[in-house]
């Protein structure tokens, strides 16, 4: 992941999450990216559909995650489909 930008209205929150990833077609690409509690507690999955060979790096937006009170910061973690889960990385909550 390279970067995440967070917007929120309340606790409802919208993820806009760049990625590069070296895409192979089908064979290898990022498949999903999650957005997770500190405790792992999942909060939001974005499936992403296809390869993006062509297009590194990419950003695509997930918005409606309701985010609990008291928690200030999430993980995002992005998933091959070769490789699995990668590292988490923390985003804090505006």
């Amino acid at each position: 992941m390279l970067d995440a930008v967070v917007s929120c209205q309340q606790r409802d929150c919208r993820f806009d999450v760049t990625l590069r990833h070296g895409d192979q077609g089908w064979e290898h690409y990022v498949d999903f990216w999650e957005v997770l509690t500190e405790e792992g507690e999942l909060l939001g999955k974005r499936v992403l559909w296809h390869p993006h060979d062509d297009e590194q790096p990419f950003t695509r937006s997930l918005g409606g995650i309701a985010i609990p009170e008291g928690i200030n910061a999430v993980r995002i973690r992005a998933h091959d489909s070769r490789h699995g889960t990668g590292s988490a990385i923390p985003v804090a909550i505006p």
